[in-house]
C-alpha cells in the first residue's frame, strides 16, 4: 500500500513523532489528567461521585483489549508494509474501524465491528501502476452473553464490494461466520479471533476470482494501572483459492498502546511493528504500526443521593 507522498520518509516521520510524544504519556498515577507536564488541568475538579463513575486508564486499558467489551470505540489504524511487489516498495493502509456494543436482553449483548480499509498499493508486477482508494468493507456482527468467565461471541460476517478501485478489491459479494473468544484474569488478556469468508454472488458482468479466505488471529496482552497495555498478536489470513506455497500471509505484531485523554474524551494511542514470518512471495517483509482510537466508554450508574 505504497503512500505517493513519499512513504519512507511518512514513515520514518511518525516513528519519531510519536516517540517524541512519549514522555507526555507519563502522567501522575491514578490515571491521566489531560495536562501537559508542568501544567495544571484548568476548570473545577470532578466530584467524588463523577470521578468514581468515570471509569479509570487501567479498566479502559483492559476492555480495549477485549474486542466485544462494552464500550464504543473510534480506531484509525495506520499500517505501512515494505517489502511488497518486485520493487520491493511500500504499502499503506489505513483501516477506519469502529465498534459499537448495544444491549438485546438482560443476558446478551450485540456487539458491530466495521472495518473500512483505505489503500495505497504498489506494483505488484513489473511496469505496474500504483493504486490508491477504499477496498472491501467487512462487517462483523458477535451475539454475546453478558456473563461468565469465558468471554466468547459469535455470529455473522459480511464483506461489502465498495471498492473505489477493482484492483484493491474482490469484486464479489461475500459471507461467512465469525467468533471470539477469550479470557480475562488480572492484567492478562489471551483470546483468539476468527473469521471465514466465502464469495456467493459478483458485482458485475467481469468474472473475479472466488473468495474462499480465512482470518485468524491470536493474542495476547497485559495492561499496566497506568493505562500502558503490551499486546503480541498475530494477524495470519490464508487464501485458499491460491496455488500452494503462496495462500498464507503470517505477521508477527508487537505493540504498545496508552490510554490517555482527547478534551473530554478518553483517546488510546499506540505504536507496533511486526515481522512476516510467512508471505506469498510477493512480500512484505516487515511492518510499522500506528493506532489512535477515540473511546466513549459508558458511565456507571450512580447510586441514589443523599
Amino acid at each position: 500500500m505504497r503512500a505517493g507522498f513519499g512513504g519512507g520518509r511518512l514513515a520514518m516521520a511518525a516513528a519519531i513523532g510519536l516517540a517524541m510524544a512519549v514522555p507526555a504519556w507519563a502522567q501522575a498515577p491514578g490515571g491521566p489528567t489531560g495536562a501537559m507536564d508542568g501544567q495544571t488541568p484548568s476548570g473545577p475538579a470532578p466530584s467524588p461521585a463523577a470521578a468514581a463513575a468515570a471509569p479509570s486508564a487501567a479498566d479502559l486499558a483492559k476492555k480495549l483489549a477485549n474486542p466485544i467489551s462494552d464500550l464504543v470505540s473510534i480506531p484509525f489504524q495506520f499500517n505501512w508494509d515494505e517489502g511488497v511487489g518486485p520493487d520491493e516498495d511500500l504499502r499503506f493502509g489505513l483501516n477506519i474501524q469502529p465498534v459499537v456494543p448495544m444491549s438485546i436482553s438482560d443476558e446478551w449483548n450485540l456487539i458491530g465491528r466495521f472495518i473500512l480499509p483505505v489503500l495505497s498499493q504498489p506494483p505488484l508486477v513489473a511496469g505496474g501502476e500504483t493504486h490508491f482508494g477504499t477496498s472491501d468493507i467487512v462487517l462483523s456482527t458477535f451475539f454475546s452473553p453478558k456473563q461468565g468467565k469465558l468471554i466468547w461471541g459469535v455470529g455473522p460476517v459480511l464483506s461489502l464490494p465498495t471498492t473505489s478501485d477493482p484492483l484493491l478489491g474482490s469484486g464479489k459479494w461475500s459471507a461467512g461466520p465469525t467468533f471470539v473468544v477469550l479470557r480475562q484474569h488480572g492484567p492478562w488478556t489471551a483470546g483468539l479471533l476468527a473469521q471465514q469468508l466465502w464469495s456467493f454472488a459478483n458485482t458485475g458482468n467481469l468474472d473475479r476470482d472466488d473468495v474462499n479466505a480465512m482470518y485468524v488471529q491470536p493474542f495476547l496482552a497485559h495492561s499496566w494501572k497506568s493505562g500502558v497495555t503490551l499486546t503480541l498478536s498475530s494477524e495470519t489470513t490464508a487464501n485458499w483459492e491460491a496455488e500452494s506455497g503462496k495462500q498464507w500471509t503470517v505477521p508477527l505484531i508487537l505493540q504498545v498502546s496508552k490510554v490517555s485523554r482527547l478534551g473530554p474524551f478518553p483517546f488510546s494511542m499506540g505504536l507496533g511493528g511486526g515481522y512476516y514470518l510467512e508471505e506469498p512471495g510477493s512480500g512484505p517483509k516487515w511492518k510499522l504500526r500506528m493506532n489512535f482510537a477515540v473511546l466513549l466508554p459508558r458511565a456507571a450508574p450512580s447510586g441514589p443521593a443523599k
